[in-house]
């Protein structure tokens, strides 16, 4: 897999996620299914949009004792999603064990990867909140080595951890980002954020967007700025 802008359908219904797709009459954009989608709709959206041509990041972040987790990844993996993640604060063990379940009785599985930190977390929140007094940092890199200990594919990461995580876990290991905006654009709730552009120069793998292309007035438009400023 090279570079690919990924959108985020964060969208309550299948019908919702489809109008929007459908006006992709001539892409079929990489897209992101998360927890609001997939618990509104089960597995079977992951099916609709497997069947319409769409590769898939399937978004549900698990966190739980290591055998959960197994046995989660072990139903996922029938899914044939392309992407999936975890929590990286869920520590190697837990990792580990998600590996083992994702992977099939052949030995294919989907891409994991691990979430370091949520980008609408910031210092404050580390240290206030989590009782993390690590610099954001120094945190992110700890948990992405963790991560390449266990034997992930990547990290998601802020776009502006992404150059750092290649330094310490390689050019290989995946960095997939979210917090992207335009530059001319609304932050939103986010914190820790870059242009396609700037994401591109720092090294990011993929880049996930959501409501620079889902909320925009022509979302193909947006989309194709992205891919455009992103992969070129």
């Amino acid at each position: 897999m090279g570079k690919d802008v990924i959108i985020a359908c964060d969208f309550s219904s299948a019908e919702e996620t489809t109008a929007f797709l459908d006006r992709f009459t001539e892409y079929r954009p990489f897209v992101k299914i998360g927890m609001e989608l997939f618990y509104a709709e089960g597995p079977e959206i992951v099916r609709t949009l497997k069947r319409r041509g769409h590769k898939i990041f399937l978004d549900l972040k698990l966190h739980d004792i290591p055998n959960t987790v197994k046995k989660s990844m072990k139903v996922l993996s029938g899914l044939d999603v392309d992407l999936c993640n975890l929590h990286a604060s869920g520590t190697i063990p837990m990792m580990e064990a998600a590996l083992e379940g994702l992977t099939r009785p052949d030995g294919t599985r989907p891409l994991l990867i691990a979430v370091t930190q949520l980008t609408s977390t910031d210092q404050a929140h580390l240290e206030d909140d989590l009782w993390i007094h690590a610099p954001m940092e120094e945190v992110v890199m700890h948990y992405a080595e963790n991560a390449r200990r266990a034997g992930l594919d990547g990290v998601v990461c802020s776009p502006l951890e992404a150059e750092k995580v290649h330094a310490v876990c390689g050019k290989d290991f995946l960095t997939v980002t979210p917090g992207i905006r335009f530059a001319d654009g609304d932050a939103g709730d986010q914190k820790r954020i870059m242009t396609p552009a700037q994401a591109k120069a720092v090294g990011s793998d993929y880049i996930v967007v959501g409501r620079p292309v889902t909320a925009a007035p022509d979302p193909v438009q947006a989309y194709l700025r992205c891919v455009q400023e992103f992969v070129g």
